[in-house]
């Protein structure tokens, strides 16, 4: 609450007659009350951000042969994380056509993705199937920039496979590795 200090402003007698000088003393406890209150009140009304995930469904180590599905090598993309942010791609087997390279983002691997499954789509009439073959010198933001494209092209069937040392030999003579 706020109060008033009417005490006069000394004790000397005679002299001049000066206006009193009022102290003001303000509380703040209401206000302080309110303000916490009012933060209380915002945290627990607020909805917090959820993180985004992308399920992405592993085999078991037990499981290596089993339900392997044979795909034809014409609708069969792989790409080729190399080391400083570089992708190497190929449509087939390695060696029968050249690699290419290319960055992330939308004018690197999402146009590549796109299309090369709309021409895979107009040749066979089946959606194409993409292999992502992680290097050791690629990084783990590398494999999420990859998924991430999988996900925003919409490619029906994509899988995270280990890297052969064919294709490990091209990244490294296209100096990728």
């Amino acid at each position: 609450m706020a109060e008033l200090d009417t005490s006069s402003g000394g004790g000397k007698k005679g002299g001049k007659v000066r206006s009193k000088k009022a102290s003001t003393r303000v509380d703040l406890t209401a206000m302080v009350d309110l303000a916490f209150l009012l933060i209380t009140f915002f945290m627990f009304t607020t909805t917090l951000s959820k993180p985004k995930a992308m399920d992405v469904t592993m085999p078991d180590k037990d499981d290596q042969n089993k339900d392997q599905l044979a795909v034809a090598a014409s609708r069969s993309m792989t790409l080729l994380l190399g080391a400083n942010d570089k992708v190497e791609w190929f449509v087939g087997e390695p060696g029968k056509t050249p690699p290419e390279t290319t960055g992330y983002g939308k004018d690197g691997l999402r146009k590549v993705l796109i299309e090369n499954g709309e021409k895979i789509q107009q040749t066979t009439g089946k959606y194409m199937t993409v292999l992502i073959k992680p290097s050791d010198k690629s990084n783990y933001k590398n494999v999420v920039d990859a998924l991430d494209e999988m996900k925003i092209t919409g490619v029906q069937s994509f899988a995270i496979v280990d890297i052969t040392p064919a294709e490990l030999g091209l990244l490294k003579r296209d100096g990728n590795y």
